[in-house]
């Protein structure tokens, strides 16, 4: 299974190029889920494209397109919806500023798998907070699905393929390629040996913020428990999410401290 909102992207494309070369039958899901956005965020106009969708993924050879209406998902309304909620990992980075957020993600993401009933479900890594607390969802509550995390495809200069990228305007997006290099500009830091990991999250945030950016964090995290570092913390990435305009964007770096 391959879960989406629409609006297919390369990133999209790489995910059922994946999950086609794993398995004998593909599902993507293609649904906009209101769980998920907040108030005053963009359900309404997030872009909608369903017949070019449903292009790509014909010429992709999926075999299966599932896109369910709201009324189909939550037949008495998504606010008396039960919920499926991972505690802790949601409640940092992404979580703090989008409450609700990953509540509305693993909710629906439950809902998926037990109407689809896959072997294996494929996310991209651009969401690492979403793609662990969903292997969390998965381990905790004993689905037997292996859940697979595909790298992150970027454009020539390194931004990250995201539906809202559009939002952006010409030279927004010229800018907007600058968080990635901030978050690499804090990697490289840290695999030189600096460990002032708090004062690495203030530069990158200042910079993007002089850069026009509306940062909302930069963080440095154990890629697994989204905890801060500890002493023994060996498997690291560096988190950042900003507003440039009315996008809003995402991105994370692995740090190598073999």
């Amino acid at each position: 299974m391959v879960p989406t909102m629409g609006n297919l992207h390369d990133g999209h494309v790489e995910l059922v190029r994946r999950a086609k070369t794993d398995c004998d039958v593909v599902v993507t899901t293609l649904f906009v889920n209101p769980l998920q956005f907040g108030e005053n965020e963009d359900l309404e106009s997030y872009p909608r494209t369903f017949e070019a969708d449903c292009r790509i993924l014909e010429t992709l050879g999926v075999e299966t397109l599932f896109c369910p209406t709201t009324e189909t998902m939550y037949p008495r309304g998504h606010t008396l919806q039960t919920a499926t909620i991972v505690p802790e990992l949601g409640n940092t980075l992404c979580g703090e500023n989008r409450p609700g957020h990953f509540d509305g993600v693993t909710t629906v993401v439950t809902k998926l798998f037990n109407l689809v009933q896959p072997d294996k479900a494929y996310f991209g890594e651009k969401d690492w907070q979403q793609l662990a607390i969903i292997r969390k969802l998965v381990f905790d509550l004993n689905f037997p699905i292996d859940t697979i995390g595909v790298a992150t495809v970027r454009t020539h200069d390194n931004l990250a393929l995201s539906s809202r990228n559009q939002y952006l305007s010409e030279s927004e997006r010229r800018l907007a390629p600058q968080l990635y290099r901030q978050l690499c500009s804090v990697r490289d830091s840290i695999q030189a040996g600096n460990t002032d990991y708090s004062s690495e999250e203030e530069k990158a945030m200042n910079a993007l913020s002089a850069l026009g950016f509306r940062p909302d964090y930069v963080g440095v995290r154990d890629a697994d428990t989204l905890d801060y570092p500890r002493g023994n913390s060996d498997n690291l990435r560096i988190f950042g999410a900003a507003y440039l305009g009315r996008a809003r964007l995402i991105d994370n770096v692995p740090v190598g401290l073999a």
